[in-house]
């Protein structure tokens, strides 16, 4: 039977997926079942049984149906049509984690090669769940890094305050307290053993050098503190606590 090019996704349906899958699968000698048990597929070779979901497209639902069917049998796979999973690199990434790490395996099937092409890009396996020890210094440095909350979780389009950001704006508003301060006075302020380097990349161009070793605040950086109003003034009583005329 011909097979009809599916570039849009409301004209697929799952059976679609169901023959090219089980043609594969009984080529590898296994006998083939559908609709088994709410299985969309089944397959069995003496005692191996493996189950396999049809989807339209990689979802939430998905994973709900694929991670019951595991009560049934180790090798459970997810198929899918070619052109959704691999829409985009990184979404690809992600489907390909996920699945691993929930110990599924992956089926791709091209409705739009003739005859459809059945690729098993991997088998569930159990997973290796490695953690980075370099990713988590990295987050605990960041977090130690910020002296508070100052961004709404699920923000998007916005700019956080990460550390160095915040190690930006307390440098920013020791100047604008003080003048011109070289970076030993700035860091005698408690600005951080970085401040050299954020005055020396001026990476957000806040800061001008005045004179050799040092800096004082540009208007553009006054004009960026009034979108860290909160943060800001902190600092700023911070500065006006420790003070000379102050303490005395």
């Amino acid at each position: 039977m011909p097979n009809t090019p599916h570039n849009a996704k409301q004209t697929l349906r799952e059976t679609d997926l169901a023959g090219p899958v089980r043609e594969y699968l009984v080529a590898q000698g296994y006998t083939v079942r559908s609709e088994v048990r709410n299985c969309d597929m089944t397959a069995s070779k003496g005692d191996n049984l493996i189950v396999i979901e049809l989807k339209r497209s990689f979802s939430a639902g998905l994973l709900f149906q694929a991670t019951d069917r595991q009560r049934l049998c180790d090798s459970v796979y997810v198929a899918l049509p070619r052109h959704d999973a691999l829409r985009t690199r990184t979404r690809w990434r992600g489907v390909q984690r996920v699945l691993r790490r929930l110990e599924l395996g992956l089926i791709l099937v091209d409705l739009d090669k003739e005859p459809a092409w059945v690729d098993v890009v991997f088998h569930p396996v159990p997973c290796d769940r490695k953690r980075s020890s370099r990713a988590r210094r990295a987050v605990l440095e960041e977090m130690a890094g910020r002296s508070d909350d100052y961004n709404a979780g699920g923000s998007a389009g916005t700019k956080l305050v990460t550390a160095y950001r915040e190690n930006a704006i307390r440098i920013a508003c020791c100047l604008e307290a003080h003048g011109s301060l070289t970076p030993r006075e700035l860091r005698e302020m408690g600005t951080g053993q970085k401040t050299t380097s954020i005055l020396n990349s001026n990476f957000y161009e806040w800061f001008e050098r005045v004179d050799r070793g040092v800096y004082r605040i540009r208007a553009k950086g006054r004009a960026a503190l009034k979108r860290y109003p909160e943060l800001v003034q902190r600092i700023r009583n911070e500065i006006e606590a420790e003070s000379p005329e102050k303490s005395g």
